[in-house]
């Protein structure tokens, strides 16, 4: 698994490529908590290069939802291909975090407040 960071503005942007399973969730969760922990606000989950995603994929997402909620942020998820979306949607991650298309289309509405 390789994880890129971009930033925009108070937005924590994380590029992930390759597998979120048990083997990688400890080395993602570490990642991203200590680049959150620079300040940000928000998080985006950039998950198009994604090609699998387990249980504790999941419960990291999960993890990190929690994290930013704490600081009033929104996490989004963008680029998810069909099947990890029908993973996402049937963990019921879709009652709480919202998805989107495109990176950009998630900046808009983090920076409209919905």
């Amino acid at each position: 698994m390789d994880i890129n960071f971009m930033k925009k503005n108070d937005i924590l942007i994380a590029k992930v490529k390759g597998e979120l399973d048990h083997h990688t969730s400890d080395i993602f969760k570490e990642s991203i908590n200590n680049e959150y922990q620079k300040g940000y606000k928000n998080i985006i989950l950039d998950l198009k290069d994604l090609n699998f995603m387990d249980s504790s994929g999941i419960g990291m997402i999960l993890g990190r939802y929690k994290m930013v909620k704490d600081r009033h942020g929104t996490l989004a998820i963008v680029g998810a291909n069909s099947q990890l979306f029908k993973v996402i949607e049937l963990s019921g991650i879709l009652r709480v975090i919202n998805c989107y298309k495109s990176i950009e289309e998630a900046i808009n509405s983090m920076q409209r407040g919905i």
